[in-house]
Formats: structure tokens, sequence, C-alpha cells
């Protein structure tokens, strides 16, 4: 007997049938892939609450939030100098619902502070770079040191005496510190904090001599004439501060330091996720509303593709690793 299929006419109808149900059963997870996000994204900032990190964080959240049409949740994850955050990114399921913040802390500091990592910054997918912020060194309002040389001789007629403040052991603050003891040849005691938040409020309270913090965290405390700035860590002043030195030019030849962040993603995140999330961000970092808001931080923004964030990070490796080594910190 022959198969009704055998013919011509009856073969062609069936595969356009069959073709046209396989396409119709694709249809739903096609839609689903098209409706990125269709629920929260988490985005991990490995440090604490009220440090520039969480507040650069907070500021894209909420406008990626309303141009995605889905919550952006800031998690916290503090501790060991941002490994405990950037493990929780690195084990996340790559699907474009876990994202992370990284900075030159967790992408370039770390490799040289560290024996051994808990996550390997090279696999960590780069999503968008941000920016970058200048630290500022602030004193306690009472500290008889008005520029940056009366610090360095107050330092050097009290050694071992001043304390140093700083976010944590690793951060810009921390290394900065160490580099400008290194430079001026002073011994002041540095105090490592778990964010720069309590650091600050204690720095104002009295129990901190100085510190060395991202603008984006103490900009409100020097406006507000809660601290007094004496300079700046780049190599140029900062617009949101003219009037106030760097610290190069106020006394220490050579100084440097600039910190800088962006955004990652867990190891394996599709390509197409990444562009679509890199083109959001970088939509939102050129919006008025949120430039401005960057800008009163000290924070200057940079947008790019996400190879920028990569080749900055491996750029700034060595030159951190070099620092780590002049100024002698050291964590394990």
């Amino acid at each position: 007997m022959t198969s009704r299929l055998s013919h011509p006419v009856n073969r062609r109808r069936f595969l356009q049938i069959a073709a046209a149900s396989t396409a119709a059963l694709a249809l739903p997870s096609l839609a689903r892939a098209a409706a990125y996000p269709d629920r929260p994204i988490r985005l991990v900032v490995p440090s604490a609450p009220g440090g520039s990190p969480d507040a650069i964080c907070r500021i894209l959240g909420e406008a990626l939030g309303r141009a995605m049409g889905q919550a952006v949740i800031i998690d916290n994850k503090p501790g060991a100098s941002g490994n405990i955050g950037m493990s929780d990114i690195s084990r996340a399921a790559p699907d474009g619902y876990t994202l992370g913040y990284a900075n030159v802390g967790t992408l370039s500091i770390n490799r040289a502070l560290f024996s051994k990592l808990p996550y390997d910054p090279d696999v960590l997918v780069p999503v968008s770079l941000l920016g970058f912020v200048q630290n500022a060194l602030v004193v306690r309002k009472d500290l008889p040191a008005s520029n940056v040389m009366e610090l360095i001789a107050l330092a050097k007629a009290k050694p071992g005496t001043l304390t140093i403040g700083s976010a944590g052991n690793g951060t810009t603050g921390h290394l900065g510190g160490e580099l400008f003891k290194s430079l001026t040849k002073t011994e002041m005691v540095h105090v490592p904090y778990r964010g720069s938040a309590q650091a600050i409020q204690d720095l104002m309270g009295g129990q901190l001599d100085l510190m060395f913090d991202n603008l984006s965290s103490v900009a409100p405390h020097i406006k507000g004439d809660r601290v007094r700035v004496l300079g700046v860590s780049g190599a140029a002043r900062n617009p949101l501060f003219p009037d106030i030195p760097t610290i190069a030019e106020a006394g220490v030849p050579g100084y440097e330091t600039v910190a800088w962040g962006g955004v990652v993603a867990p190891p394996g995140t599709p390509a197409t996720l990444v562009a679509q999330i890199n083109d959001a961000i970088n939509t939102q970092l050129q919006t008025p509303a949120v430039s401005k808001r960057y800008e009163s931080l000290g924070f200057e923004v940079l947008i790019g593709p996400p190879s920028r964030l990569s080749e900055l990070a491996t750029k700034e490796t060595p030159i951190w690793a070099e620092m780590v080594k002049r100024s002698g910190a050291k964590i394990d």
C-alpha cells in the first residue's frame, strides 16, 4: 500500500505543518529570552553599606531598575577585602540575574595582597566600566595640621601616635595611606574598618586622626565642614574641589592613587546578555539624572564596551603590585 505521505504534495504539506508546530513550541522559550529581565536583578556589592561602592551602586541600581522595568536589589557582602562578595558572584548562575560591583581592589590589588584568592578575577565576565574617583586625605577638625606639610611635621614629631583609618585592608585608602607613610618617611598606626562609614564617623568624633577615602564617601562631610580636607590623590585637582591641591603638589612628589570600578557577571554569562546590560548601563550613565548625582560625589563617569573594564584591570594590576611592594602592605 502506498502511504499518503509518499505523494509529493502531501509530503510537502506534512513538512510545513511539522515546521510550524516546531516553531510554535519554540515561541515560549524565545519569548522568555526576549523578556529579560522578568524578575529582580541582584547587584552584589562586596563592601558595607554607606561606603563609596555602595553609594555608586545604589545610584546605578535605581536608574537601571527604572530603565529595565525590574528592581535592582543591592546585596552588600562585606569582608575579607571584598573576597566574600566576589566569591558569591563567581558562584552565581550565569543568567543575568546576579551582577556584581568589582573595583581596583578586587580586580587588581588583591592579587598582590593575598597569596591565594577564593575567586578567579580572570574568569569573571566584564560587563561595564563605570568610572573612577580620587581619594581625599581628610583629618579631624581639631587636628593641628592645616596642610599636608604640617601633617608630615606633626607625624614626625609624634612617630607612631597618629591613627590613620581606612575602609579596610587592601582598599585604596589603606594602600594610599601606606604609600603616603613610605614616601614621607613617617610612622602612623593603620586602623582598618569594615567599610568607610564607621571610619568617617570615628574621624568626625575624634577617635581617628586622619584617613584616605574615596571622595564619593567623604565629599558630603567635607562640604558640611565636619572634616578638613588637605589634598586629593589624583594627578590633577578634582572639579568638585578645585581649590584643594593634589597631594603631590602639596609636598609629596610622586604620590598618586585613583580608585575605579565597574560591573561584572558570573563566569559563563552569555555575550548577548552582557551586551544588553552594557548598553543599558551606558545609556543610564549618560543621563543628566545619573551623571549629576555622580558628579556631586566626585565620581567621574567612563563609558565603553565590556572590554574596557578588563583592559583597565590588566593595565593596573602590575602598577598596584608595585605599590603594594613599595608600601610594605600585606594581608597574608
